[in-house]
């Protein structure tokens, strides 16, 4: 007596649940697609295993330390000594990812690749293809790629990596900038573009995290990667070996459909369906990793989100400003009765006092060099207390007093040992061209100043 499935129409039969799916048997692969499997299986990897892209992968922030400061410092530093001939390098976390240790770390990485590519070789030399494993890393990078891009995207979407230009930006001359500096000033000095080349990012992840959609995130993402490490190559940005690597697993990404690629969009050809397996046969199977897939990419995002938010709040362009905040000119200033007569020669007299966050104040003296501070500024708003981070004992505190329509202000304490008097007016930073100058749809001639 025939099942039910059996008196099912063959198009309904193949869509059951309980029916497996149908694979093509994969094609014996060449001896140079083997070895380069196994090469960048081992590689990217350990280099994702390594580095910070694991912590996007990880939920709750946690962050084991298995890279060049971790679990591989002692292979790193053997290497570097004994093969490099280096003895001193930073092993500190500096917000540079170009230090020597991240050098020696990715040429570690490369000779364990090689290793282990030659003795996976030698054990399973007889094996024709590697279309089942093939999958599931293709998986495990979309989405190590991926979780990397929304850390770099929701900080742009959310504009935290490149602030709007601080009250000090704004006075500091243009020549004193470095390029990196540069390339951040004038990047936040346009949210609207940030925010793009965020959402952009974005994009590709998002696409990445959906399978069905996942060759066209890693083509978005190709094109975000190469922006980024331009942008690192040229203006001296020390990402370039960490956002190299968003190219090439671009790239490990793109290139099993390179054929596929090519005849539709140069050749003109018919593109036939891609080959690779599904991560298992049957369908249900198929259809709740495809679910936990897209939510594991939900909660990835909705975590960066989340983190954004906070830090927009917190130290971005949402954080509390100083209760003094803007640009002051010392119009005069006093020293233990004496005025200080403005002379660019003159390292002792200060120029400008900049307030930006309510913990801080900056100095600008004659010669256009800048002092830090730490700032406080008691309830009551009448008293200024500063004190130096690099000595814990120093002190100096100053009387407020705000005359007028608070437009000048007047400083009068003990400072350095010398009782010194300021007398300051606002600078309305708001009047800037690179903050004023805004957008404009006509334009009889340009504006470029």
């Amino acid at each position: 007596m025939p099942g039910m499935l059996d008196t099912l129409p063959p198009d309904v039969a193949t869509q059951h649940p309980s029916i497996p799916l149908p694979v093509t048997q994969p094609a014996h692969w060449h001896l140079a697609t083997r070895l380069a499997f196994r090469f960048t299986t081992l590689y990217f990897g350990l280099y994702v295993l390594t580095t910070q892209m694991l912590g996007g992968l990880l939920p709750f922030g946690f962050l084991p330390d298995l890279g060049a400061t971790g679990w591989m410092k002692g292979v790193v530093r053997v290497a570097a000594k004994d093969i490099f001939h280096i003895s001193t390098f930073v092993t500190t976390t500096t917000g540079s990812g170009d230090k020597i240790i991240d050098w020696v770390h990715a040429f570690c990485l490369l000779l364990f690749a090689a290793v282990g590519t030659a003795a996976w070789s030698a054990i399973d030399r007889k094996r024709p293809n590697y279309a089942a494993l093939n999958t599931w890393v293709r998986v495990f990078l979309r989405f190590a790629l991926g979780s990397t891009m929304v850390g770099y995207g929701m900080v742009k979407a959310i504009p935290l990596q490149m602030g709007a230009p601080s009250v000090q930006r704004l006075v500091e001359p243009y020549g004193n900038f470095s390029p990196m500096g540069v390339l951040w000033s004038s990047i936040g000095a346009s949210f609207p573009y940030e925010r793009f080349a965020g959402s952009m990012e974005l994009l590709g992840a998002v696409l990445l995290f959906i399978p069905r959609l996942s060759l066209l995130g890693a083509m978005v993402t190709f094109a975000t990667a190469v922006q980024i490490f331009t942008l690192n190559m040229t203006y001296d940005v020390p990402v370039k070996l960490f956002s190299f690597h968003l190219i090439l697993i671009s790239l490990a990404l793109i290139t099993p459909d390179a054929r596929r690629l090519l005849n539709v969009m140069v050749l003109n050809k018919t593109a036939h369906p891609s080959t690779e397996i599904p991560l298992f046969r049957r369908r249900n199977l198929v259809r709740l990793a495809v679910a936990l897939q897209i939510v594991f990419g939900g909660y990835i995002l909705f975590t960066n989100y989340s983190s954004a938010r906070e830090s927009w709040t917190q130290f971005g362009g949402g954080a509390p400003k100083s209760p003094l905040y803007g640009i002051w000119n010392v119009e005069e200033m006093r020293v233990d009765g004496v005025v200080r007569s403005p002379l660019v020669s003159d390292y002792g007299r200060w120029r400008r006092l900049l307030f930006q966050n309510p913990a801080g104040v900056t100095f600008q003296r004659m010669d256009d060099s800048f002092q830090g501070y730490g700032a406080k500024v008691e309830p009551d708003g009448k008293t200024l207390a500063l004190t130096n981070a690099a000595d814990k004992n120093w002190t100096a505190k100053f009387t407020i007093d705000r005359p007028g329509n608070g437009d000048r202000m007047v400083l009068d304490g003990q400072m350095d040992g010398h009782t010194i008097r300021f007398d300051l007016r606002r600078v309305d930073h708001t009047k800037f061209l690179l903050l004023s100058r805004g957008f404009n749809w006509v334009q009889e001639r340009p504006f470029n100043r």
